[in-house]
C-alpha cells in the first residue's frame, strides 16, 4: 500500500489494489466517469460486472483504487499478461482508467498512471500500451502530456504507447 499525499487537497489519500468487494462501485464509478463517452464503453451493468472480472482473471494485482479519505474515486486497470498483436511481446497493458468528475484535474490519474509503471516495471516490462477513444481528446491529451505516443487508429480507437 503506498500512501500519497495530494498536494492541491488536505485529504488522506491512498493507492491500494482492488478486490471482489469493490466490484459494485466499480460498477457505480464507471458509469459515472463514463457520460459523455458512451459509445466507448459498456451500457449494462451486468457488463460492466462481467468485464470487472475478467479485468481480474487477466491480472488479480493489477487493479487498483485511488481512496480519499476512505472513498474511492478512481480505478485504474493494469495487466501484465499482455501479448502486443503490433509489437509480438508482452507489454503492460493500461485497459482501463477512470476518475470520478468532482476529482478530475488534481493529478489522481498521473498517479495511478506512475503507480502502474511501477507494477509493470516490478514485472521486467519495459513498454506501456493502452488504447483510448479516438474522440476522447481530453484522455489523448492526457497521455500525450505524460510521454505517450499515437501509433495509429484502429475502428474508433486510438493506440498510445511509451517506454517505461
Amino acid at each position: 500500500m503506498e500512501k500519497l499525499k495530494n498536494h492541491m487537497d488536505k485529504y488522506c489519500s491512498v493507492i491500494e489494489i482492488a478486490d471482489e468487494s469493490d466490484e459494485e462501485c466499480f460498477v457505480e464509478l464507471y458509469e459515472l466517469s463514463y457520460k459523455g463517452l458512451e459509445e466507448y464503453a459498456y451500457r449494462r451493468r451486468r457488463e460492466i460486472r462481467s468485464y470487472f472480472r475478467w479485468l481480474k482473471k487477466r491480472d488479480e494485482e493489477g487493479i487498483f483504487k485511488f481512496i480519499i479519505n476512505g472513498e474511492i474515486v478512481a480505478f485504474l486497470a493494469c495487466d501484465s499478461n499482455w501479448v502486443s498483436y503490433f509489437d509480438s511481446k508482452e507489454v503492460g497493458e493500461i485497459h482501463e482508467l477512470f476518475v470520478h468528475p468532482d476529482y478530475r484535474r488534481r493529478g489522481i490519474a498521473r498517479k495511478l498512471v506512475k503507480r502502474a509503471f511501477e507494477y509493470f516495471r516490478d514485472r521486467r516490462l519495459d513498454l506501456c500500451e493502452l488504447w483510448v477513444g479516438e474522440k476522447n481528446d481530453i484522455a489523448k491529451k492526457f497521455y500525450a502530456s505524460i510521454g505517450f505516443r499515437e501509433l495509429g487508429t484502429w475502428g474508433k480507437w486510438v493506440r498510445m504507447i511509451r517506454e517505461i
